[in-house]
């Protein structure tokens, strides 16, 4: 049996219907599932062929698992002990123990079927079946299976890395059983963090049908039209595609991989679909790439390749030789790569180009979304995840504006789809409240969040439930007396203003909500911490009274928002750095999305945690460490000097950054959700805030153990002098200094006074000055 993981509470797993999975192929694609599985904390078979001869019969999935382990499909090492290799031949009725089977081999419809007769012998009823094709149509893969097999079997096609690409295409029929479609979404929801999209089954399905189209127009427009491929990927990005563009997408993707992956689509359309006006594996430069090995990256040559000198050169065409690349910004286009309505309306050659793959894009997803999908939603939220575009095709659409797009397809004497001609007419495919037009064109479909148990800010703001709020952060209803504080400055940092309202939210505590939840919708971060250049500005202008206000309100604050009479949960994600760390550490328990990169990284800046955060890990290490307050003080220490940040929740553990009661989100949608509920929780179960906490200090003894350790980093050349002088000022915060008595008590106050004396004393030095100037201009605290 697999060794058994003891793992962080993950939200939602109770109700999720899944105790056991399995996965059949070990590939990248497989084995990344797995991987996904097991980061929820989910046991799972990971099955393939046995090995060959003189090989152990496991050895293909065990490679498998070992190719997650360096590619971080695991969140953490230690889970994939709860991946439990195996093969096909020996292992198959472990497939009784799963509630759910993923099946991830070859794209061969009857390698697939024939494995599906097997699995059918051996799972058990009402265990749900899925095929991670992404090029098969359903009505194939279950052609000549019993009624009970074709009703628990769907398509969930994911999309690579799992880990990291929140899509998943779920493709059902009304042969489906509902309760087992239910309960495919909702796994792959709460169990994979992911985000799923209902798609009809036609080949492609939804993100790769519009996507491989726009990559065959944008590519072959280029080529029509003289447009070169810097130029080319220049406007995609422009359009809002990632960087790669389209010619370094195809790179990416694999040249070679252009017959097998267009070909198959187009072979699978109909002879009137527009996508064969654009035949991408026809083309005579694809075919020169593939016959001369140019596949792209995996070939370090396509239509991008590095030069001896590692500069970039790009394969011309016209002579069929590569060249300097002549780089070409997104900024200096019409518009400047943001404005598509003035890029499209120039009738230079990269506008003329622009208007061309924009309106066959538009026109063709509107011919397509009724055969496609439900709605208009389900295509741009495909694209927008599977591709990375900023916006989906109909979301862009709207951008451009549809009343001229119409206009112009008219006078160019194209056809313009019904669907098209029906958004046109109500001049966007989404309303003023985002609920997108159905496919057929018969209105608009309503707002699912309240559905899905998803809460969302801007709802919530849009409802007019904000109680307070300044420049800096608000203070939000979020119903049944619970309250959510939203910073909302760059990369919500603890600008001023942000502790203006906590001043504020404390005060309004037990009368406007009776629990608090932190948290926000930002994309990118929970908190990166201190106002950094707030802080450089103060320690440039030698304002040292003003700096230790700005500290000293802040540790304040924080202690407050710890033993206020209301329970207070961090409803982490992203970014949660320095003073954000700090933030969470001072609440009674963190929820945190998986993707979560917390840490304290002010040793790096030349300072040390001075908002608490010293203290409070002191306090939690004593914990670990009782009655050894050396041991303890050492722990702190480490964590401080390391300086780490997490690559996941999970990691955040191992820490000692969360803690036994924090807990895990697998989807981010799901997370201001979770928040609420624990905050319910807490209160419902008769809150109290904690009894006043007092720290034992490690003295003379502590403080020469730790400086020992810091000589010895020195010594090894792993700390500079900078650094060992600030891990001795660490060193006196942490123990009392020299001349402290070992085994005394210390309040919190006293612990953050020494906090800030530190801060300051290091603050006036002028390597920390050099420090916070390198940081501020590279953003290194937002890394390891």
């Amino acid at each position: 049996m697999a060794t058994q993981i003891v793992s962080p509470s993950v939200f939602g797993l109770d109700r999720a219907g899944i105790r056991r999975a399995a996965v059949i192929g070990a590939g990248s694609m497989g084995g990344g599932i797995a991987a996904q599985f097991a980061n929820a904390g989910i046991p799972v078979d990971l099955l393939d062929i046995p090995g060959g001869e003189g090989a152990p019969r496991h050895a293909p999935a065990q490679a498998g698992i070992e190719r997650q382990l360096r590619a971080g499909g695991f969140m953490d090492p230690a889970v994939a002990a709860l991946v439990r290799p195996g093969n096909t031949e020996d292992d198959l009725a472990r497939l009784a123990e799963a509630d759910w089977i993923v099946e991830a081999i070859i794209e061969d419809p009857d390698a697939k079927r024939a494995l599906y007769a097997r699995i059918d012998a051996v799972r058990k009823p009402g265990s749900i079946v899925s095929s991670n094709t992404s090029t098969i149509p359903r009505a194939a893969l279950v052609e000549g299976a019993g009624d009970r097999f074709r009703a628990d079997f769907v398509i969930t096609h994911f999309f690579n890395p799992p880990r990291v690409m929140r899509l998943v295409e779920l493709v059902s029929t009304a042969e489906n059983d509902p309760a087992i479609v239910a309960r495919a979404r909702q796994a792959c929801e709460i169990v994979l963090g992911k985000t799923v999209v209902d798609c009809n089954d036609t080949p492609g399905f939804i993100a790769n049908r519009i996507g491989c189209y726009w990559m065959a127009v944008g590519a072959l427009e280029a080529l029509r039209l003289g447009v070169t491929p810097e130029e080319a990927d220049a406007v995609a990005v422009a359009l809002g595609a990632p960087r790669t563009g389209v010619f370094g997408l195809l790179d990416l993707v694999g040249i070679d991989l252009v017959p097998h992956v267009w070909g198959s689509l187009l072979k699978a359309l109909p002879p009137g679909d527009g996508a064969h006006a654009f035949d991408l594996p026809a083309s005579e430069v694809i075919r020169t790439l593939i016959g001369r090995g140019l596949f792209g990256r995996k070939a370090k040559a396509g239509f991008y390749r590095l030069a001896a000198d590692r500069s970039r050169e790009v394969f011309d065409p016209a002579s069929g030789d590569y060249r300097p690349e002549r780089p070409c910004d997104p900024k200096s286009l019409p518009g400047g790569g943001r404005d598509v309505a003035a890029l499209v309306a120039d009738d230079g050659k990269l506008g003329r180009y622009a208007w061309s793959v924009l309106s066959h894009l538009i026109a063709y997803t509107s011919a397509c979304a009724p055969e496609i999908a439900a709605d208009t939603a389900a295509v741009d939220t495909a694209i927008a995840l599977g591709y990375a575009w900023r916006d989906g095709p109909f979301a862009l659409a709207q951008k451009a504006g549809l009343v001229e797009i119409v206009a112009r397809l008219e006078r160019e004497g194209r056809a313009v789809p019904p669907l098209l001609r029906r958004a046109r007419e109500a001049e966007r495919f989404f309303n003023a409240a985002g609920a997108p037009l159905l496919s057929d064109g018969r209105g608009y479909r309503a707002q699912a969040d309240a559905a899905t148990g998803i809460v969302r800010l801007a709802g919530v703001k849009a409802a007019g439930r904000t109680i307070a709020g300044n420049e800096a952060a608000s203070l939000h209803d979020l119903g049944d007396g619970i309250a959510c504080f939203e910073i909302h400055t760059k990369l919500n940092s603890l600008a001023p203003g942000v502790f203006d309202l906590i001043e504020e939210t404390l005060a309004r505590g037990g009368r406007d909500f009776s629990a608090l939840v932190i948290g926000n919708d930002d994309p990118r971060a929970f908190s990166a911490g201190a106002d950094l250049a707030f802080i450089a500005s103060l320690v440039e202008e030698q304002d040292w009274r003003a700096l230790e206000a700005y500290i000293a309100r802040g540790q304040s604050l924080y202690l407050q928002l710890k033993y206020a009479p209301f329970p207070v949960v961090a409803a982490t994600h992203g970014f949660a750095l320095g003073g954000g760390c700090e933030l969470t550490l001072h609440a009674d328990t963190v929820v945190s999305h998986a993707e979560l990169t917390i840490g304290l990284p002010e040793f790096r800046v030349g300072i040390i945690p001075a908002w608490g955060g010293t203290t409070q890990l002191l306090l939690r290490a004593q914990a670990e460490h009782a009655g050894d307050a050396i041991s303890a003080a050492r722990r702190a220490f480490d964590i401080v000097t390391g300086a780490e940040t997490s690559q996941s929740a999970r990691h955040a553990f191992s820490l000692g950054l969360l803690r036994a009661g924090d807990g895990i989100v697998m989807n981010r949608d799901l997370l201001l959700a979770a928040a609420m509920r624990r905050a319910a929780e807490l209160r419902e179960a008769g809150y109290r805030a904690p009894e006043r906490a007092a720290i034992e200090s490690a003295g003379k003894a502590g403080y020469d153990r730790l400086l020992e350790a810091a000589g010895e980093k020195r010594d090894g050349n792993v700390f500079t002098q900078t650094d060992f002088t600030i891990a001795e000022a660490l060193a006196r915060v942490l123990t009392g200094g020299a001349d402290a008595l070992p085994g005394s008590a210390q309040t919190e106050e006293t612990q953050m006074r020494r906090e800030l004396e530190a801060l300051l004393d290091l603050a006036a030095k002028p390597a920390a000055r050099e420090r916070i100037r390198h940081v501020l201009a590279t953003g290194k605290h937002l890394r390891n």
